[in-house]
């Protein structure tokens, strides 16, 4: 069996790389290659290469271990790209240059970013790899942080990378780049400049700092793609359609979509001419995001996955279930400033979650809730309350996560869960049972999800009803009496 790579002959359904690859050099170095960057800013990128070319192909930094490297590398970094929607495609996407990884990978990741050639720094390592704190400043008790603000020059974290291959260029006399974030982190750009002159200032100094704020720019963005996790149909997939074996195939949905604050020190790709929207304020479309989709999301994540649920489509399968998930988007489509119909998105947004092709696990969504739901719940739901709209929805979401939270095992012992603050969540909520005590516990842990507003008053007497039916009655239980009251 042919491997996918360079020397491919083209075959089977797929569409192939419409200019050769290899007449590129690469103008982005990415760090955190995972399955979502493959899917939306390479793909992007391949489009953009293919209509109009350039210096822009990709440099990929494998941030957590060589497997992605080990899939990509025997294929000249070549994959295919499924999108399964009422029918199945695919492309094999060329962008990407090389991947690196291993021990060494902090040492080679400062090489090719301070190189001349690389011209943007691209980002998607989620929110708990930045390093910052919720309100966005530098986290100097973050593990990585801390080690990398004792050896600057050596850095392994992402802000310590991105100041350290600053100040070599600046040492060299290169421009600086542009860093581009493509997390779901609200006011990514702000948040992560604001990180880097911290950084800067306290390992290098005030000069390179200063500096950096007069030539580095930092836009924010919006990306939406909803990308599963690979499974073995992706795999076999991906050799129908391209008659090639490939262990890096990545599969997503028809529906994808780029916001970008026009600000760029040193060029970009013709990304406009691939369906990217360039604007002065990405925060509009940033908040309809975080609030609606990824809201959403977390919502039917937590009840998904407390009713037995693997999938957000099985979800929505289930028509007491999605009249909760249309009630949230509902509820969340509140954000001003926007030429788009909100009512139309949110339809939209349910019919991408009712995709029977795309299988997106509930518990990949629900992971780092800690560092989620502060901006997906938490805050819309503040306004909510103030406003005078429904809030029983953003009610219903926490007291989801809360149960999750407290989920325990046959023998007693709380379900392990996958969070930066897991250790001190289980420590707090120990042998608690009873839903006022979990509510008190979790708030004293997660004070910027559970804030005074909504631990107590009007709102924090819903968030205990509902978690004392879930951990009473059973999730599937509240999910129907929910939906009467929402139809009703």
């Amino acid at each position: 069996m042919t491997r996918l790579s360079a020397r491919s002959e083209p075959q089977g359904a797929a569409a192939w790389p419409e200019y050769r690859p290899e007449d590129h050099a690469p103008g982005i170095v990415h760090l955190g290659l995972g399955n979502f960057a493959r899917a939306h800013l390479l793909a992007y990128t391949d489009r953009a290469l293919a209509l109009q070319g350039g210096d822009w192909r990709v440099t990929g930094v494998s941030l957590r271990g060589t497997s992605v490297a080990e899939g990509l590398m025997p294929q000249d970094g070549r994959y295919t790209l499924i999108t399964r929607g009422a029918e199945v495609s695919a492309r094999v996407i060329g962008a990407l240059a090389t991947v690196l990884s291993g021990p060494d990978v902090g040492a080679q990741a400062l090489a090719a970013m301070a190189a001349p050639g690389c011209r943007i720094v691209s980002l998607t390592v989620t929110e708990k790899g930045y390093g910052i704190t919720s309100a966005g400043g530098l986290d100097p008790d973050h593990p990585v942080v801390r080690a990398d603000l004792a050896r600057p020059d050596a850095p392994t974290g992402v802000i310590g990378l991105i100041t350290a291959a600053l100040a070599a260029r600046r040492a060299a006399s290169v421009p600086p780049f542009t860093v581009l974030s493509c997390d779901n982190l609200s006011h990514n750009g702000a948040k992560l400049r604001g990180a880097v002159l911290d950084f800067a200032r306290r390992a290098h100094g005030s000069d390179l700092a200063d500096w950096i704020a007069a030539g580095a720019r930092f836009p924010s963005t919006m990306v939406d793609r909803i990308t599963p996790a690979p499974t073995p149909e992706t795999t076999e997939t991906a050799l129908r359609l391209t008659g090639c074996q490939d262990l890096a195939a990545v599969e997503t949905e028809p529906f994808s979509q780029w916001v970008i604050e026009d600000d760029f020190s040193a060029g970009r790709p013709a990304w406009e001419q691939t369906g990217v929207l360039f604007v002065q304020d990405v925060a509009p479309y940033e908040q309809m995001k975080l609030r609606m989709l990824n809201g959403a999301h977390s919502m039917l994540a937590y009840s998904g996955q407390l009713a037995g649920r693997a999938y957000v489509r099985d979800v929505m399968a289930d028509p007491t279930h999605a009249t909760l998930v249309r009630a949230h988007l509902a509820a969340a489509a509140t954000v001003q400033g926007l030429s788009l119909d909100l009512a139309a998105y949110a339809t939209a947004l349910a019919e991408r979650f009712s995709n029977p092709a795309i299988a997106h696990a509930t518990a990949q969504i629900a992971m780092d809730g800690t560092q989620k739901l502060p901006q997906r719940v938490t805050a819309p739901a503040i306004e909510a309350l103030e406003a005078g709209t429904p809030v029983r929805p953003f009610a219903f979401a926490l007291a989801s996560w809360l149960a999750w939270l407290a989920r325990r095992d046959a023998a007693g012992k709380l379900v392990p869960v996958d969070d930066p603050k897991a250790g001190a969540l289980a420590a707090a909520i120990g042998r608690h049972t009873a839903a006022s005590d979990i509510l008190s516990a979790v708030a004293g842990v997660c004070p910027d999800i559970l804030p005074p507003k909504l631990s107590s008053g009007p709102f924090g007497m819903a968030l205990r009803e509902l978690l004392g039916m879930i951990l009473t009655e059973g999730m599937q239980a509240l999910i129907a009496r929910e939906a009467l009251a929402q139809e009703g």
